[in-house]
């Protein structure tokens, strides 16, 4: 016999369930997403917390538990995967903002020492301005680049992606790519 369920699953409405059937079937959600919704499709289809477990390649009832008790809160925001331990992260949108305008200022050769940015000399420039990062690393610095949709070219600097200068007869021009959006982090 099963215990009583401490906190049921309330009634899904027919978006939610519309929502929880595209993601449990998606190919191309990520893993934890899918199995997430198709352990509350199980479980308000009648199945009990260890059987819905199963049901989504999962081991533990008590995890689907937790899962319902959080989607009765939060409703779908409930699949998306939250901090998974480790430190809490140091640096927040305002600090990637601050490494993005830095990265888009042009350097000055006297000032900065180049011409072109490189990981290293941004981590100098932002750990000396005044209103700078002081502890930022090149691995933080590098994470926001690509998040924003920058990559490292061939010509050893920076380029947002999505957005190339071609030659022209009247000069350069830079064209933008409609598709190419900016990576989600």
């Amino acid at each position: 016999m099963t215990r009583r369920r401490k906190d049921p699953l309330r009634t899904l409405t027919v978006g939610e369930r519309r929502e929880l059937a595209r993601l449990g079937r998606s190919a191309t959600a990520p893993a934890a997403q899918a199995a997430r919704a198709s352990a509350l499709l199980a479980v308000a289809g009648g199945s009990d917390y260890q059987q819905a477990a199963r049901a989504a390649g999962r081991r533990s009832g008590d995890a689907v538990a937790r899962l319902v008790a959080r989607f009765n809160r939060e409703g779908l925001a409930a699949l998306e995967p939250r901090h998974g331990g480790g430190q809490k992260p140091r640096y927040g949108q305002p600090q990637r903002e601050r490494i993005l305008r830095e990265a888009e200022r042009k350097p000055t050769p006297e000032a900065d020492g180049a011409a072109s940015w490189s990981l290293s000399l941004l981590r100098k420039a932002l750990r000396a301005a005044p209103d700078g990062l002081p502890r930022v690393s090149t691995y933080t610095i590098r994470r926001a680049l690509h998040a924003a949709g920058y990559t490292f070219q061939r010509t050893r600097t920076w380029c947002p992606t999505g957005r190339p200068v071609r030659r022209r007869k009247a000069g350069q021009a830079t064209v933008t790519d409609p598709d190419a959006g900016p990576k989600r982090s």
